[in-house]
């Protein structure tokens, strides 16, 4: 008892590529800024500090003497500056050159604008594998921060976790800092003096350190949190509560480097994969999250704080690659341009635009927007344009065979100097990727309407959550929110060019509602393909089993595409249906002259701020009378 608990408060300030300035100017002023500026005032030092590469871009165009501050503070040891991956990447879904040159790329920013050799790691989304120790070490990282919930779900118990352990992978040793998720859901929200007790019980323990990393959003970005935060002044009393500890001799704050001077390590651990518990449970399909979700309130809140709760999981990150194939399809196409930049000289314009595309936040979907919100995967593709755009330049048509989203079928990949296009035959002959570089724009990248979690428990009835005596949490709003009735869900997954016939009384509203059942589809037909690449075009000729349907695709140079149909189904009432998924609008003719349906398409999801409907690009559908047997489409060009 004689000794002070060594506290790690440790904060991870973040803004992803592609978000809208007006949110980075917000956060400065009722987050950034005001935070530590009242760490400063009581010399409340020293803390932990990771800001993202997006962040740390913006404020040195905007908010240069913030960073000069923090750099003051960073040089005589009152601030702990973090490495990561320079644009926020999940390192385990990257590439391993990837990822060793995504942390080495902070590493170095932080020593050219800072002059600190950063040897500690913020691990994006706490997204743990076992083979990153080798390429942290490699990329000249010392320890880095993983949640408890990692420990626990290897086996470990919640008492034994107040010490860094190391572990290792091709015989690099790492230090690992489990953070304690306790103080994760006491800061900001509940009252200081509840973390001061903890911090007392864990010392009459013998615990040696306790460690708190978390984004620093939450100190005034979050709902609700800057009138908690700042208004009503819990920061004021968190640091008196947190300063006299220390005056007591109970607690004494510290960094990573210095817990790993002064704590004695834990010992070996080896973690399986893992993330925090909710990212878990994001990462299920709709029906086995709500599934756990139920579960997890059957057992209660105590037992899922016990030793039973760390075996109760979810699926790991990656997941959200077969959850949503718009996160995969960005996903694949950043890792072909990545070894295809690599294959032509690694020019540093394409790598540094295939780094950006590497930021995390429009690859999943949890409590906040991320793949939900258009901006930020637009800044995805306009990246990956950018990259594709410079290493393809001078080129001719040319198209590949290949497997592109790694499902198991093969996708035709159509390029030139001007576009580059995904055609999957497996679906249809349905056009994924439609990226023209003059525009940057991926023109099929329209998010299909899906059924998630949260729309099966917010058509329950409510139920009360007791938040007395603090301010709500994120979860505590994701667990409020209500629908009257369930959003539409698509059959299949949005694209260019999908198929169908329609019976002839099929009003606008129930397909634009998919209140229908279409009288044939070909969206998940497997057609058979042959094909020529001229100069000029690239043509495909898809024909389907029974040969009802023959679809011809026209690729230009530029990137147009005329896609001419010919088809037997479908009776005299009834209609043969083209759908265009559009993210932004492009030129479009049809011979004959079509009927035409259009309708935004909208989806229902969560956000920081409750349920949000969000138009994802527009539905274009042409429509001929079936008996007419034929049809052509052109999409883009002059």
């Amino acid at each position: 008892m004689s000794a002070p608990i060594r506290f790690i408060f440790g904060l991870h300030l973040h803004q992803p590529v592609g978000n809208f300035d007006h949110v980075f100017a917000e956060h400065f002023e009722r987050v950034y800024r005001p935070l530590l500026e009242r760490l400063a005032e009581r010399e409340f030092f020293p803390a932990v500090f990771h800001l993202s590469g997006p962040l740390l871009e913006w404020l040195e165009r905007h908010e240069s003497a913030y960073l000069d501050s923090l750099g003051a503070f960073a040089a005589d040891g009152r601030v702990e500056l973090l490495a990561a991956g320079w644009h926020e990447p999940v390192l385990a879904a990257l590439l391993r050159r990837d990822r060793i040159e995504q942390v080495q790329w902070m590493r170095e920013r932080l020593r050219t604008r800072f002059g600190v050799d950063a040897r500690g790691l913020w691990l994006t989304e706490r997204v743990w594998s076992p083979e990153l120790p080798a390429d942290l070490a490699a990329a000249g990282i010392e320890s880095a921060l993983v949640d408890d919930r990692h420990f626990l779900v290897a086996g470990f118990q919640r008492h034994e976790l107040h010490a860094p352990y190391i572990t290792e992978s091709d015989d690099a040793r790492l230090a690992l800092f489990p953070i304690d998720e306790r103080l994760r859901y006491l800061i900001p929200f509940r009252p200081p003096e509840e973390t001061a007790d903890y911090l007392r019980r864990l010392r009459a323990d013998g615990r040696r350190l306790a460690v708190l990393a978390d984004d620093g959003e939450k100190f005034g970005g979050w709902p609700g949190t800057y009138e908690w935060v700042y208004e009503r002044e819990w920061i004021t009393r968190f640091l008196d509560s947190m300063l006299d500890l220390a005056a007591r001799g109970e607690m004494q704050l510290t960094t990573l480097a210095g817990a790993l001077a002064a704590v004695p390590s834990g010992g070996l651990a080896y973690l399986p994969t893992a993330s925090y518990r909710e990212m878990e449970g994001w990462s299920l399909p709709p029906e086995p999250a709500d599934r756990l979700a139920r579960l997890e309130h059957e057992l209660g809140e105590d037992r899922m704080a016990g030793p039973d709760g760390a075996l109760v999981r979810g699926s790991h990150w990656r997941n959200f690659l077969a959850k949503y194939s718009e996160s995969n399809r960005m996903h694949k196409k950043a890792q072909r341009l990545s070894l295809l930049c690599r294959e032509r000289g690694d020019p540093a314009d394409a790598r540094e635009a295939i780094g950006r595309a590497q930021c995390n936040d429009a690859y999943w979907h949890g409590v906040f927007g991320g793949l939900y919100l258009p901006h930020l995967r637009e800044a995805i593709w306009r990246n990956l344009s950018e990259a594709e755009g410079r290493l393809r330049a001078g080129e001719a048509l040319a198209v590949e065979s290949l497997d592109m989203d790694a499902d198991g079928h093969t996708e035709l990949w159509v390029h030139s100097s001007g576009f580059s296009a995904i055609v999957s035959p497996h679906r249809g002959a349905a056009v994924e990727e439609l990226t023209i570089f003059a525009t940057g724009i991926n023109y099929a990248d329209v998010l299909t309407r899906r059924l998630e979690a949260y729309h099966l428990a917010a058509l329950r009835p409510a139920t009360a959550e007791d938040t007395v005596g603090g301010t709500a949490s994120i979860h505590d709003i994701e667990r409020s929110l209500r629908l009257a009735e369930a959003p539409p869900v698509d059959r299949y997954d949005r694209s260019l060019f999908r198929e169908r016939i329609l019976a002839g009384d099929t009003t606008a509203e129930a397909y634009a509602s998919v209140a229908y059942v279409p009288r044939t589809s070909w969206e998940a037909v497997p057609l058979t393909s042959e094909g020529s690449v001229t100069a000029e075009e690239a043509v495909f000729e898809f024909t389907a089993p029974d040969g009802s349907l023959r679809k011809t695709l026209r690729f230009t140079q530029s990137g147009s595409v005329t896609v001419e149909y010919r088809w037997t189904a479908g009776s005299a009432d009834d209609v043969f249906a083209v759908e265009l998924s559009l993210f932004r609008p492009l030129r479009l003719s049809a011979t004959p002259e079509p009927m035409i349906w259009r309708h935004p398409v909208e989806t229902v999801s969560k956000s920081e701020r409750g349920l949000d409907r969000t138009v994802q690009g527009e539905s274009i559908t042409l429509r001929w009378p079936a008996s007419l047997g034929h049809a052509s489409v052109t999409l883009g060009g002059s």
